[in-house]
């Protein structure tokens, strides 16, 4: 649905954070239709675009031949125009501008849906942060995050070939799409069994006994709640030191997964006992989806109920997701600008809660 009429878009609503930059980006890419951000990270203590958001609009920029006013650091607006997405192999650098360890995963997020609907297949390399704070690690992304996508048609792989840890970065991931639209409409209301819980312990440049530490702690945790999973202990290569944990909750109809860094002052059974507490949380709503996981998805399920308007209930996506968040809030508003779609929202903010994507007009 290309359009030459530029959307505009105040950075300051809901989220407020750079989630509006890369949903955004990425809705941009797909449609067509330009947009102009403005007030971008307005209420954050540094606001305007960081080397983080700097490097993803660069990215889509790349990838869709489009223009980008304003593209710099600290800048409060940005007017972005692509032109078509095009597949092929692309490496982007989180410190191209300025040293950082910014999450590579985020710019994943802002890329993902549109090479996913690319002409053909693509190979991302992205240097940066793979397991860094407010962002999804790489083992989330990875065992989380696209095997949900896998379900609604989605294709791709994700390899960690270098760690980046916080504050040092310089981690390498390299994902691989291959496109095979149209996307597809999921239910995921209900979790249904539990098939499995598993996990992964990982540390780089530390002894490998940190990690067998997480592991313990969380394990024990579980057991105490007469749950029982699988948890591997890794040492994974990279120039920094780091640890990090990731938990992975996998049923019938629902998928979750929850991470806690490591940090120095921090003891490994902390970090442990944080992942294992945040899936009991999760595990006594009887949500189908982990709070990060639902508003990940937003743009994809959104991107085939908008793709199949006017046909029947089947292009309708159903979730129930653990908590509510300002994230997810945000994603769906910003979806609804851009896609023939209607979302609704049946719980609210910081509770439990339902969520509905759908045609907004099927007679159209």
């Amino acid at each position: 649905m290309p359009s030459h009429d530029a959307l505009r878009i105040d950075g300051s609503y809901g989220e407020g954070g750079g989630q509006t930059l890369r949903t955004a980006l990425a809705l941009s890419m797909v449609t067509g239709r330009p947009f102009e951000l403005v007030n971008i990270r307005k209420g954050r203590p540094t606001p305007g675009l960081a080397p983080q958001h700097l490097a993803c609009v660069r990215a889509a920029a790349a990838i869709c031949s489009a223009t980008a006013e304003g593209a710099s650091l600290g800048s409060a607006r940005l007017r972005f125009e692509p032109s078509g997405v095009a597949a092929g192999h692309f490496e982007f650098d989180v410190a191209e501008e300025r040293g950082s360890a910014g999450s590579v995963l985020l710019i994943l997020q802002a890329l993902l849906p549109a090479l996913c609907l690319a002409p053909g297949p693509s190979q991302l390399i992205l240097r940066g942060g793979s397991h860094v704070p407010w962002s999804p690690p790489f083992d989330y992304a990875q065992r989380v995050l696209l095997p949900a996508l896998a379900g609604s048609g989605m294709r791709a792989s994700l390899k960690l070939l270098e760690a980046g840890w916080y504050p040092a970065g310089g981690g390498r991931v390299r994902a691989d799409i291959d496109p095979r639209p149209p996307l597809r409409p999921v239910d995921l209301t209900e979790r249904g069994a539990r098939r499995r819980l598993s996990g992964v312990s990982s540390v780089s440049n530390l002894p490998l006994q940190i990690a067998q530490r997480q592991r313990r702690s969380a394990l024990e945790r579980l057991a105490g709640a007469g749950l029982e999973a699988q948890i591997e202990c890794l040492a994974a290569a990279s120039r920094g030191t780091g640890t990090a944990i990731t938990l992975v909750a996998e049923c019938e109809r629902g998928l979750a997964g929850f991470s806690a860094l490591g940090r120095r002052g921090k003891p490994a059974e902390q970090v442990g006992r944080e992942a294992a507490d945040a899936l009991l949380a999760y595990w006594a709503t009887r949500a189908a989806l982990d709070e990060h996981l639902a508003d990940q998805l937003v743009v994809f399920l959104a991107l085939a109920a908008g793709r199949r308007r006017g046909e029947d209930d089947a292009a309708d996506s159903r979730f129930s997701t653990s908590r509510i968040t300002r994230h997810l809030l945000t994603n769906l508003w910003l979806v609804q600008q851009w896609l023939p779609v209607i979302a609704r929202v049946d719980g609210r903010e910081g509770e439990p809660g339902l969520v509905t994507i759908a045609p907004r007009d099927r007679s159209a």
